[in-house]
């Protein structure tokens, strides 16, 4: 980091950022409801995000202010004392904690166990998947809204490996939407572990150890749980730790597997393939592992083709889904939803997702990025990971796939955003900050999807 990082024109810098990030989110909500309100076209009731208004408190609310409590007095320390596999294990418990005491202010049944059983959700479509390679089969001629017996959006806005989690889940005796919303939760709690490897792989132990904090009480574990995101999040975050940990540990298992996790995302969802520019981040940071054995790369690439192949074979074409959920996109509230408004909207949720401290980060990394000499090899080095998460975001958002409920759908990209967050003074005032924004939008906020 530059020697100032601490002096109060930075530091005032920081707030300025912090304070323009505040100022797109006044904005997209000012003039959403304006538009929302005259034209109805927005199709969110609190733009812009997917909720309503409806300040509430619940049985989630004093075990979330807790956390937050606790993660603000001692986070920081225990980051910096803790051995780093105890680190690991409790910033994976504190991030569950943090995610389950926020959805539980809605109570567990609209919190956690109803969520993933609406009628836009997988669970409504279980027993359909009674044949599995048959439903794989036939599995595109049901994504249209026109076609017979059209697949709930989220079942046809995603791949099926997305709705066969459930499907197996149930098989195993898990049924139900509290197995689901618990499953969704826990595996997604271990996102923020990935990421803590992979900065600390690729940019060093201590920018990772001050990154810890902000990855465990992100505002955006609100929409983590309970979602089904959170669960991609982890699966694509693990793909891109194993392949941080491959390149520099020179292991053909580490690239096998990350190619093999890297396959599943993209059959996860269908914008998860924008994944890669990270992966190309870190394969760019390893290089010299990589051109050292290349051996690296074709076991990644053979564990990337192994989900593909398995469901090609079974029938579902994942080119034709795509092609197919474009068009059911914009038969739906994508088709209505103004582009000219949530290209830079969804920016306001993402705001809204990761926190003004985010905003301050990713000054910071900017600052690293134009001024690289005077920075240490660390912090250039994650200034470019977090960089590559940023541009992943933005090529995103001008696709126009993506309008609207970005808050959720981006969780996979936005929890690359917070190690920016290690770059900062003052770590305690940036949390606080944190946990008042989570805790207030879901005290004053009816969230749902």
């Amino acid at each position: 980091m530059p020697h100032d990082g601490g002096s109060p024109r930075v530091l005032r810098r920081d707030l300025y950022a912090a304070g323009a990030a505040a100022a797109l989110v006044a904005a997209a909500v000012l003039i959403g409801r304006r538009i929302q309100d005259a034209d109805h076209t927005l199709r969110v009731d609190w733009p812009p995000l997917l909720a309503s208004w409806g300040p509430h408190v619940g049985p989630g609310t004093p075990a979330a202010v807790l956390v937050a409590v606790a993660t603000v007095a001692y986070g920081p320390v225990l980051a910096d004392r803790l051995r780093w596999r105890a680190l690991l294990l409790a910033a994976w418990a504190t991030s569950l904690a943090w995610t389950f005491g926020l959805a539980l202010i809605d109570g567990w049944q609209r919190g956690v166990a109803v969520r993933l059983t609406t009628r836009h959700e997988y669970l409504q479509v279980i027993d359909r998947f009674h044949d599995i390679p048959g439903t794989l089969r036939d599995f595109t001629h049901h994504i249209l809204l026109h076609s017979p017996d059209n697949w709930p959006a989220h079942v046809a806005g995603h791949p099926p490996a997305a709705t066969l989690t459930f499907v197996l889940l149930d098989r195993i005796g898990l049924r139900g939407g509290g197995w689901a919303g618990t499953w969704c939760v826990t595996v997604g709690a271990t996102a923020c572990v990935a990421v803590l490897v992979t900065v600390r792989t690729l940019a060093g132990e201590g920018l990772a150890r001050r990154a810890a904090p902000f990855l465990v009480l992100a505002p955006a574990a609100v929409w983590a749980g309970t979602s089904a995101d959170a669960y991609f999040a982890a699966v694509s975050a693990w793909a891109v730790a194993l392949l941080a940990l491959a390149v520099t540990r020179n292991s053909p298992a580490a690239a096998g597997a990350s190619g093999l996790l890297f396959g599943l995302t993209c059959y996860l969802s269908y914008g998860l393939t924008l994944i890669a520019l990270i992966a190309a981040a870190v394969l760019w940071l390893g290089r010299h592992g990589a051109r050292r054995r290349p051996m690296l790369l074709v076991a990644m690439s053979a564990g990337a083709t192994a989900v593909p192949a398995v469901f090609t074979l079974a029938g579902f074409d994942w080119w034709e889904a795509y092609r197919l959920l474009v068009t059911r996109y914009r038969q739906g509230a994508g088709g209505v939803r103004p582009y000219a408004y949530w290209v830079w909207a969804n920016l306001a949720c993402t705001v809204l997702m990761t926190g003004l401290a985010t905003a301050a980060g990713l000054r910071r990394t900017g600052t690293v990025l134009l001024r690289r000499h005077s920075a240490d090899r660390g912090t250039r080095r994650l200034a470019l990971l977090v960089t590559a998460a940023a541009l992943s975001l933005l090529v995103a958002d001008l696709s126009g796939m993506s309008k609207a409920e970005t808050e959720r759908i981006w969780l996979p990209f936005a929890l690359w955003l917070l190690p920016s967050c290690a770059l900062l003074t003052r770590p305690r005032a940036w949390l606080v900050a944190q946990a008042t924004l989570a805790l207030l939008l879901n005290h004053l906020l009816r969230t749902g999807w």
